[in-house]
C-alpha cells in the first residue's frame, strides 16, 4: 500500500513541476528586465538576447548560449551581477551556470512569460575577441584582455580626436566580409590620449556585428610567437592570425626582435593582401619607429595614419563631467562642482590619465576625511599635480622641416651623402638640436639622418657645441631655430 506522501507526490508532481518552470520564467523574465534597464538597450541586444534558461534544479540555475565566446564573455563580465540579481528575485541563493548548448544535447529551454524572444542571426564563424590568457601559446587569436567599459559609448568626442574617432567608426561597424577602406589604420598619439580606448572600441564593436576580431599588445604578440616557437606550434601560430577578419595591434613601439618583425610584417601583408583590416597604435608615427625594419614602417605608412593631439580644455572638461558622472554613482555623496571641473580642466595636464588622477585625488580627499569638495579643497588636494605647462614632444621631422626651410635646403639633401658647405652646416645643426631637443638615441638619430653612424653625429653635436661657445651669432641663430621647433 502507497503511503500518503507517496500518493501526493505522484497525483501532484507534475502539477508542481510546471508550477516552478512558471515560476523560474517569470523570475528570469524579471531579471532580463532588471538587467536591459541597467547596461542600456544596444549592450543587451548585443551580448544577452541569446541568452536562455534552460532549467532550475535546487539551488542551481542553468542558462545557456550558442557560442563559447558569449559564454566566456558572460561569465568573465557578468556572472556575478546574474547571480545576484537571481538571488534578490527568487530570495535565495542560487548558483547561476552558464553553459553551452547544441542542436543534440540540450533540454527545453522554459519560456518567457511576457518577454518575447529576440531572435539575433548567427555568424557563420564564431567572433573571436580577447577575453584572458590563452591556455596554448599557438591560439593567440584570444588576445589581450579586453576592458568592458572602453567602448564608442563612453569615448568623449573633441576637436583633437574626430578623424581618429570617425576612422576607428568605419572600421568597427564594416560588415562581416566587407573589404577595408583605409588599410592598415595606424593612429599614434602620446599616452593618455585615447589610442587604446579606440582600439578597444573597435574590438567590442566589431566582434557584436559578427567579424572575428583579435586585439593585442605588441608584448602579447611577442609572447606569443616566442611561446609558439618553443612549442613547435608556430605554423599554428600563424594560421591562427591570418584567419580573422579584424588585427588589432597596440604600442607597437615595443615590438622589438629581428625574427619577431619578420613575422609581424608577413602577417601584415598576408592580412591585408587577403582584404583583412589591420589597425595600429603607437606612441609616434611609422617614420619615428626607428626600431623597425624598414619594410614594415613602409607598409604601415601607405595606409592611413592620423594622430590624436593633445585634449584641447573643452574636451578636458567635457571628460571630467562624464568622469565624475560615473565615480558620483559609484560613491554615494560625491559631487565635484562645476567650478572645481573647470580648476582642473585649466590646470591639470593634456591627457584622460592625467584627469583620472586628479579625479581619483578629489574622491580620496572627500572618502577619507569627509570634507566636501570645493574650490579650496581642490586647490590643496590637486596642488601636486598641476603643472604650468606641458612641453611639446619635438620631432625629428620636424627638426628636418625648420632647419631645411632656414638655411634654403631641401629634406633629401640633409639626409643625402653630399658633402657640400651648404648641405654639411645645416645638417650638423639638425644632428645637433635631434640630440639636445628628442630623447633619442645617437645610433637612432644617425638612422633617421639617411642610414649615418653613431659617431657621425657624434661628431656634428661636438662640433657645433664648440663653434656655438666661440660664435656668438650661431649661437643666436641656434636659439632661433629651437624656438622655431617649438612653436
Amino acid at each position: 500500500m502507497l503511503k500518503p506522501e507517496a500518493v501526493d507526490v505522484a497525483k501532484f508532481g507534475p502539477a508542481l513541476a510546471g508550477a516552478a518552470a512558471e515560476l523560474g520564467a517569470e523570475q528570469w523574465d524579471r531579471v532580463r528586465s532588471r538587467l536591459r534597464a541597467e547596461i542600456g538597450e544596444e549592450s543587451y541586444l548585443s551580448w544577452f538576447a541569446r541568452l536562455e534558461l534552460d532549467k532550475v534544479e535546487g539551488d542551481c540555475v542553468r542558462l545557456s548560449v550558442p557560442t563559447r565566446f558569449l559564454k566566456s564573455w558572460i561569465q568573465g563580465h557578468y556572472s556575478e551581477r546574474l547571480t545576484d540579481l537571481w538571488r534578490e528575485e527568487s530570495g535565495r541563493p542560487q548558483k547561476v551556470d552558464v553553459a553551452v548548448r547544441s542542436a543534440v544535447m540540450r533540454s527545453q529551454p522554459l519560456k518567457a512569460a511576457r518577454e518575447p524572444r529576440v531572435v539575433v542571426a548567427e555568424p557563420a564563424v564564431e567572433p573571436r575577441t580577447s577575453l584572458g590568457p590563452t591556455r596554448d601559446a599557438a591560439d593567440v587569436a584570444v588576445g589581450s584582455p579586453l576592458d568592458p567599459r572602453l567602448t564608442f559609448d563612453t569615448y568623449v568626442l573633441g576637436k583633437s580626436n574626430t578623424l581618429a574617432h570617425a576612422a576607428a567608426r568605419q572600421v568597427a561597424e564594416a560588415a562581416a566580409g566587407a573589404g577595408p577602406v583605409f588599410n592598415p589604420l595606424y593612429l599614434h598619439a602620446a599616452v593618455g590620449l585615447g589610442k587604446t580606448h579606440l582600439l578597444q572600441a573597435v574590438a567590442w564593436a566589431g566582434a557584436a556585428r559578427g567579424r572575428r576580431v583579435v586585439y593585442l599588445t605588441a608584448e602579447r604578440f611577442m609572447y606569443g610567437f616566442v611561446a609558439a616557437l618553443k612549442s613547435h606550434a608556430a605554423i599554428a601560430f600563424k594560421d591562427a592570425l591570418r584567419s580573422i577578419d579584424t588585427l588589432l595591434i597596440d604600442d607597437l613601439q615595443f615590438l622589438t626582435g629581428k625574427n619577431i618583425q619578420q613575422e609581424f610584417c608577413h602577417t601584415l601583408n598576408s592580412l591585408m593582401d587577403s582584404g583583412r583590416q589591420v589597425m595600429v597604435a603607437a606612441d609616434r608615427g611609422p617614420a619615428e619607429l626607428d626600431a623597425l625594419d624598414d619594410r614594415v614602417r613602409s607598409r604601415l605608412a601607405g595606409g592611413l595614419v592620423v594622430e590624436l593631439a593633445p585634449l584641447e580644455e573643452e574636451l578636458r572638461h567635457q571628460i571630467l563631467k562624464a568622469r565624475s558622472a560615473a565615480l558620483s554613482e559609484q560613491h554615494r555623496g560625491f559631487a565635484v562642482p562645476p567650478a572645481v571641473l573647470e580648476l582642473v580642466a585649466r590646470n591639470v595636464g593634456q591627457s584622460g590619465r592625467d584627469l583620472d588622477g586628479a579625479l581619483n585625488k578629489l574622491l580620496a580627499f572627500n572618502k577619507l576625511t569627509g570634507e566636501p569638495v570645493t574650490l579650496e579643497m581642490a586647490e590643496n588636494a590637486i596642488r601636486d599635480l598641476v603643472r604650468p605647462s606641458d612641453p611639446k614632444r619635438v620631432r625629428v621631422d620636424e627638426i628636418l622641416r625648420v632647419v631645411a626651410k632656414h638655411y634654403n635646403v631641401s629634406r633629401a639633401d640633409i639626409l643625402s651623402q653630399r658633402r657640400t658647405a651648404n648641405v654639411v652646416k645645416p645638417r650638423q645643426i639638425a644632428m645637433y638640436l635631434a640630440k639636445t631637443l628628442t630623447l633619442r638615441s645617437l645610433p637612432e638619430i644617425g638612422r633617421r639622418f639617411g642610414g649615418r653612424d653613431h659617431t657621425t653625429v657624434l661628431h656634428a653635436v661636438r662640433k657645433i657645441d664648440g663653434l656655438i661657445a666661440t660664435d656668438r651669432a650661431l649661437a643666436e641663430e641656434i636659439e632661433v631655430l629651437k624656438r622655431l621647433v617649438n612653436e
